[in-house]
């Protein structure tokens, strides 16, 4: 194979035979239940990197159910993002995810810095509750319920608060062990569609894990619960901090 050859083809690994295609990628029918907890404002803070800040103790646990994304196909995740501020702007850090799926970790660890690792979650009506579920091999490490479509929620509110900046720790290794990127990625949802919300009363489990360490932000009080119908389109990031680059003005 050509050098240009190697240059053109050369976006995601294996270069024959990449993990995912190249983006944009599209959302259908993607499913929320998002659990938003009042946790130990001082352990947050250990977990979040500057110059993200945090100002309140509060952690948004997320079951994410998507049945059709281009690319990636038909998968779940489920994790813990924390809302942050970053220069003074209002946005959300990604502090773990888990998913079922190989393509959307390998895209998202390497495309945007996702910290994504492989288990086991699950997303689905019981009855007359929608019930969220992590495993972590064999061991339960996270339950959420919430009153299925209790209340309606404001379609315009919720869809100026998923159009909120997200932010990532993105690190990927040199072959010597050390950092080669470590960098704060900057990225939006877009082309958002909110085809449904609703709230009601939610509860949330989370047991210790040595791997899957969502109990070490623990429960001390759920604030909502909230489960979102949206079709969407993941929007590619840009950086906004450096760590191994000159330091910030």
């Amino acid at each position: 194979m050509k050098l240009e050859d190697v240059r053109k083809k050369a976006f995601a690994m294996p270069l024959t035979s990449p993990a995912y295609p190249p983006g944009p990628y599209r959302f259908v029918d993607r499913e929320f239940l998002v659990i938003t907890y009042r946790t130990d404002l001082e352990k947050l803070r250990a977990v979040v990197p500057e110059p993200l800040m945090v100002e309140e103790p509060f952690v948004k646990y997320e079951f994410i159910r998507m049945p059709n994304s281009t690319g990636f196909g038909d998968y779940t995740e489920s994790g813990q993002v924390i809302p942050v501020t970053f220069n003074g702007r209002k946005g959300n850090y990604t502090h773990c995810m888990f998913l079922n799926d190989e393509p959307p970790i390998a895209g998202g660890r390497e495309l945007w810095g996702f910290p994504k690792k492989l288990a086991n979650p699950v997303l689905h009506a019981e009855i007359d509750t929608l019930v969220g579920t992590l495993d972590y091999g064999p061991v339960r490490v996270a339950t959420g319920t919430m009153g299925y479509k209790h209340r309606e929620m404001d379609i315009a509110a919720v869809t100026a608060s998923l159009l909120a900046p997200n932010f990532l720790l993105k690190i990927i290794p040199h072959v010597d062990g050390t950092p080669r990127i470590c960098e704060i990625v900057e990225f939006y949802l877009e082309d958002l569609t909110v085809k449904g919300a609703w709230t009601g009363p939610g509860a949330l489990s989370l047991m210790p894990h040595a791997l899957a360490p969502v109990a070490e932000l623990p429960v001390l009080e759920v604030v909502s619960a909230v489960h979102l119908l949206c079709d969407l389109t993941l929007g590619l990031g840009k950086v906004v901090h450096d760590y191994l680059g000159p330091p910030a003005p």
